[in-house]
């Protein structure tokens, strides 16, 4: 058994969130369809069952049937005249291992016998409800419009899910990349109605449901044959019990040469069994010819080069043309021309890291101390605004370590509670504290001193500390109504800590 492992290229420029979203789909529907439907296997009975009846009833009409088949037969026979004409055709392929054995009875008692069982097993399924897979799998011989979608949701079991969602899952998201999602999304889709397609021309007359996204994901394979011929796909051979045990064998051979050996696997077993094997190989022939033919149209019809630079657009860091020009500007040594372009680019773009960036440099090697800070402030500020804590703090040394004495209170307060996040508790209250005493008539400040509180009580097991923290609240001139009974609670929580070691130690 070969099992392709990987292929070389496992990155994308960004997230495949239509191949993710795929098999997230159909693993939610089979989810849905095994649970809510335990007696699957009965259904899959009763079908077959009422499959069996109406192919003898079309052989041999002559055979005695109570009126509820009847009713059955003709109503079948009227809706379906083709498939009828088809059933009652005995040089018609034969359908499955009961097909054979039914067509080398030729005593009419051995036939009567054979009805008079289906009969009996009929009437016992008859009440069952069609399941899911009945309804919305795809018959060749009366397709239904919706089918031709559905079915490629749906699958028989387990092992038929992971395959279908590994193979979807190595050959998709390289051709979501290449493509980009509204292309992708389509083209798999489509793939999915053309394999369905050729299944039906291959098997007219067919009654035997077909179900998965093995048509669909087949196309993929074939699209990728073409896009990408010399990717080497990584493969484990599996020989037996001792080879899996351990392992297999690993190997590695270019797209165009397993590819290609794959389809002709396909079309020998479609060619020898038909659909008697319970795989619908036709159906993936047609999914990977079809995936071959259109990628080539894809490709050479210039809609690929435009698919593709709406992703590189999108996933490529663009700067601003003013903070090009800038640059060049300061690589002149225009370092004043430099700054009035960057200053009006960050007043119509507040959240420009470039401009601010380039702006602290510049007050840098000037030696503009005061503008130093503050472009270094703005520049936390905006790392903090897109979760780059570590730039933040990393902003926040160079402050310090230049001389700067007070952030921005809000960009103070939000640094030490990214310090609290990380449980770096010491540098938290460190930082509340001195935040604390460089804005006392800020709000923030209170804030901070309760923060500190509470690491110094909950965190740090150090209850005097804490005790400090919020009689500094409580004493703060800020107005703190609606702290109040906060405070309160907390005081009266780290006087309790701060005392129990004592009673402790008296006793």
């Amino acid at each position: 058994m070969l099992i392709p492992i990987r292929h070389e290229n496992m990155s994308a420029r960004r997230w495949p969130v239509i191949t993710l979203g795929l098999i997230a789909l159909n693993t939610i529907i089979f989810l849905g369809t095994y649970f809510t439907a335990p007696d699957d296997q009965q259904q899959q009975q009763a079908h077959e069952v009422r499959l069996h009846l109406l192919m003898l009833a079309a052989m041999h009409p002559e055979l005695n049937v109570p009126p509820n088949v009847q009713e059955l037969v003709t109503s079948f026979q009227e809706q379906n005249p083709k498939v009828w004409k088809l059933m009652k055709d005995g040089n018609r392929d034969v359908e499955d291992p009961w097909d054979a054995k039914v067509r080398l009875m030729n005593e009419q008692s051995d036939l009567q016998r054979e009805m008079d069982s289906l009969v009996a097993q009929y009437s016992q399924v008859a009440a069952a409800a069609p399941s899911l897979l009945e309804q919305y799998a795809f018959v060749p011989s009366h397709p239904k419009p919706i089918s031709y979608l559905t079915a490629n949701f749906l699958h028989g079991g387990w092992f038929h899910l992971i395959g279908n969602m590994w193979f979807l899952w190595l050959a998709g998201f390289v051709l979501e990349d290449l493509w980009g999602r509204p292309l992708y999304s389509i083209f798999y889709l489509i793939a999915g109605v053309a394999a369905l397609q050729v299944h039906a021309w291959t098997n007219a007359g067919s009654t035997v449901p077909a179900l998965g996204a093995s048509g669909a994901v087949a196309g993929l394979m074939g699209a990728f044959l073409v896009r990408f011929p010399n990717m080497k796909i990584h493969m484990r051979w599996i020989l037996g019990i001792r080879s899996l045990a351990r392992g297999g064998y690993q190997f590695s051979a270019p797209a165009w040469a397993l590819l290609p050996l794959w389809l002709l696997t396909e079309i020998f077993y479609g060619s020898l069994v038909g659909q008697s094997s319970g795989v619908a190989h036709w159906a993936h022939v047609g999914g990977f010819v079809f995936g071959a033919l259109i990628a080539l149209a894809i490709r050479y019809s210039g809609l690929e080069h435009v698919a593709n630079k709406a992703v590189e657009e999108k996933v490529t860091w663009v700067v601003d043309p003013e903070v090009q020009q800038a640059t060049e500007l300061i690589e002149k040594g225009q370092d004043d021309e430099a700054v009035v372009l960057l200053r009006n680019l960050l007043a119509a773009k507040p959240d420009s890291v470039d401009a601010c960036s380039l702006l602290q440099q510049i007050s840098w090697r000037k030696g503009d101390l005061p503008a130093y800070h503050e472009l270094t402030g703005q520049l936390c500020a905006l790392h903090l605004k897109a979760r780059e804590n570590d730039l933040a703090w990393q902003n926040y040394e160079e402050f310090v370590n230049a001389g700067g004495k007070n952030m921005p209170a809000d960009t103070w307060f939000d640094l030490c509670r990214v310090a609290e996040g990380k449980h770096d508790f010491e540098r938290a209250v460190a930082e509340y504290q001195k935040m604390a005493a460089a804005y006392p008539s800020d709000r923030r400040s209170l804030q901070a001193l309760i923060a500190a509180g509470r690491i110094c009580l909950k965190q740090l097991n150090r209850p005097e500390e804490a005790l400090k923290f919020y009689e500094g609240a409580k004493a703060s001139p800020i107005p703190h109504l609606d702290w109040e009974q906060t405070i309160e609670a907390a005081i009266r929580d780290a006087r309790k800590n701060a005392a129990a070691p004592a009673l402790a130690g008296a006793k």
